[in-house]
């Protein structure tokens, strides 16, 4: 994941931007400056337009974070746990800790954020029949308008029946509370969410084919990241059903290579690595307590004469969250975050190392999971 721009906490809540969220403001920009508000009156500057653009992006950009903020401060009145929000380059992602205990509760949850884009479009009607009512400038009333008919879209895209939309959601709650059966419920969400990317993709590829819009590919790629996220949250949950009864000792690697912290970075490297079939290592201290975490390729990429600095001068701290122990349910380990882009969790006794879990690990766990549900595979199109 590429790197995250801090923004703040609400509610406890992190709130972050990829780097890509800034398309976002671009595109809104440059529709605003160079379409909407010169067809809504002509013969200004083109400062003017620019000028009036960049603000009314930004606050487009508010919009988004408002919808996603409700999907975690509902989500908290339910008692489920938020990691984050990030926002990128197709919209905002709720990273939830937990599932929600029950439909209704998942229902709430993810009707939330359509309401408030629902309602924010309401609020920017009013605002702009108001200010036409008041007969205030056209580069007033029609920036007002576009917002209040951004969020009404944005409301009805994400209510869209398929996974990873907030309608997949809905759909999912609906079908949880029918079934009694979440993995049914999740999986035939999944199978929608296909179904709507595929649907996206081919809209997209007939606007390029029959009118030469440039937005049937922004069409097609919403669609294609429809496609990828709900085959990927199909799988998921395949595998969270097949690890449920599992502890996180019964996937681990019992035995881990493992770097000393007072450890010099070329010894390290000619007695340990080289031999290893290991990218990533716990590090531990002369107790054996794990201090950290440090990858080969970093210490591959260091100068020669930086092979006497220790360990410990280049090894990454271990979160909390990515400390197990060997009784904790191992489908934990799919919503934890990687350290050092590899390194998933490093099992310990409270004391020392008893083994420890990668993303490769993690991948086979997947296969497994899917090889134990074949059914759900072909309806997923695994």
């Amino acid at each position: 994941m590429s790197k995250v721009l801090p923004l703040g906490r609400v509610s406890g809540i992190k709130i972050g931007a990829q780097w890509s969220a800034l398309f976002i403001v671009g595109l809104v920009t440059l529709i605003l400056a160079t379409g909407v508000l010169p067809r809504a009156e002509a013969g200004r500057p083109a400062e003017v337009y620019w000028a009036i653009a960049v603000p009314v992006a930004l606050v487009f950009f508010a919009c988004l974070l408002v919808h996603e903020l409700s999907h975690s401060l509902v989500a908290l009145r339910r008692g489920v746990r938020v990691h984050s929000i990030t926002l990128w380059m197709l919209g905002g992602v709720s990273e939830l800790e937990d599932e929600a205990p029950t439909p209704q509760a998942d229902l709430a949850i993810a009707a939330a954020g359509p309401l408030a884009s629902f309602a924010l479009g309401v609020l920017f009607g009013v605002g702009s029949f108001v200010a036409f009512v008041l007969d205030a400038p056209v580069l007033l009333v029609q920036p007002l308008a576009w917002l209040a008919l951004m969020n009404v879209l944005l409301g009805v895209f994400n209510l869209l029946p398929g996974a990873p939309l907030d309608g997949g959601r809905v759909l999912r709650a609906i079908l949880w509370r029918r079934y009694h059966d979440l993995t049914r419920a999740d999986l035939a969400a999944a199978r929608a969410g296909r179904s709507v990317g595929l649907a996206l993709v081919f809209l997209g590829g007939a606007q390029v084919l029959f009118t030469q819009s440039g937005g049937g590919l922004w069409t097609m790629l919403i669609g294609w990241f429809l496609i990828v996220s709900a085959k990927a949250e199909g799988t998921a949950r395949l595998v969270r059903d097949a690890l449920k009864d599992v502890r996180v000792g019964e996937v681990m690697n019992p035995s881990p290579d493992c770097a000393f912290d007072w450890q010099e970075v070329g010894a390290f490297l000619r007695e340990t690595v080289a031999f290893s079939h290991q990218n990533v290592f716990p590090v531990v201290d002369v107790e054996g307590r794990p201090v950290g975490v440090v990858h080969a390729d970093l210490l591959a990429r260091l100068p020669e004469d930086r092979h006497g600095t220790r360990v410990r001068d280049h090894m990454t701290p271990i979160p909390e969250h990515n400390l197990q122990g060997p009784d904790a349910p191992a489908a934990d380990l799919l919503s934890t975050r990687p350290v050092e882009r590899e390194l998933v969790a490093v099992v310990t006794d409270g004391q020392r190392v008893l083994g420890m879990i990668t993303t490769a690990d993690l991948s086979v766990i997947y296969r497994r999971g899917i090889l134990l549900h074949p059914e759900a595979r072909r309806s997923i199109g695994g």
